[in-house]
């Protein structure tokens, strides 16, 4: 089976339902878990498990990214991942707020994952049907950046209050402006990966473990984050995960664009300039 890449319909090693299941289930189990483990121990420690949730998320968002693109819409490869974490903004604050006011504030992760879902449809049909993109899969790709993006907010959100708790969120995250670190830090993860591997040569697993890499590094930025909300330890555990996380696919990233080079040459050193 082919890793390679090209437009929403060609041959990709891993296929996007399963990308999709991978993406949702994984996010939505790890904020969980994150939560429950974070509950039982009485501690905030294990709200890293929260940023390493939110990288499930990522891979989804930058293959919906991937297969969208590739259609050619040019300069909308950036502007394509701000939306997802825009919607994913809208999506995670509604969800959290409206299950906190039912008081089923334990269940918020799925209401503003489902309501994500609808949301990103609905700006895919008025981007075919209003704005004339006339991409095939439109609907279905801002649907899967919707969820993603959603859940990648809710995720890091998570790591840096320690709280599913919509009030500790606009606390933490809001109040202090980090919802503007994790909206250009995830926003990069999503959309820098096609973007940088982008060209007849782009296939679906380099792209896919740059995804990952990029998250790592919003793990760390995150992490500094959770410094100053939950701590030392908490912080540290999360800057040390994401590290961890960042160079393992760096590595990665850096194998596989050397098996797909033409020419891996050595440069030298730069010649020194006349002045």
């Amino acid at each position: 089976m082919t890793v390679g890449g090209g437009a929403g319909g060609a041959p990709q090693s891993i296929e996007p339902k399963k990308l999709r299941i991978y993406g949702l289930v994984g996010s939505v189990v790890g904020i969980y878990l994150a939560y429950i483990l974070n509950s039982v121990t009485g501690t905030n420690i294990f709200s890293f498990v929260g940023s390493l949730a939110a990288l499930f998320a990522v891979v989804m968002g930058a293959n919906a990214v991937r297969r969208v693109c590739a259609y050619g819409i040019g300069t909308g490869v950036p502007s394509i991942g701000m939306l997802a974490l825009g919607m994913g903004i809208v999506a995670s604050l509604f969800g959290l707020n409206i299950a906190e006011q039912l008081g089923i504030g334990i269940l918020g992760v799925i209401v503003a994952l489902v309501y994500s879902v609808i949301f990103g449809y609905v700006v895919g049909l008025i981007a075919n049907r209003v704005m004339g993109f006339n991409i095939p899969i439109m609907e279905e790709g801002l649907s899967d950046l919707s969820g993603a993006g959603t859940m990648a907010i809710i995720g890091w959100s998570f790591a840096i209050s320690g709280s599913l708790a919509y009030s500790a969120i606009v606390t933490n995250v809001i109040n202090t402006g980090f919802l503007a670190i994790i909206f250009i830090c995830g926003g990069l993860a999503i959309l820098h990966p096609f973007n940088a591997n982008l060209g007849p040569d782009e296939k679906q697993d380099r792209t896919l473990v740059n995804a990952v890499m990029v998250g790592g590094m919003s793990n760390i930025a995150t992490g500094v984050c959770a410094l100053l909300t939950l701590g030392l330890p908490a912080g540290m555990v999360q800057i040390v995960a994401g590290f961890a996380v960042w160079y393992y696919f760096y590595v990665w990233f850096f194998r596989l664009a050397k098996r797909d080079a033409a020419a891996v040459v050595g440069t030298g050193l730069l010649p020194p300039s006349a002045l």
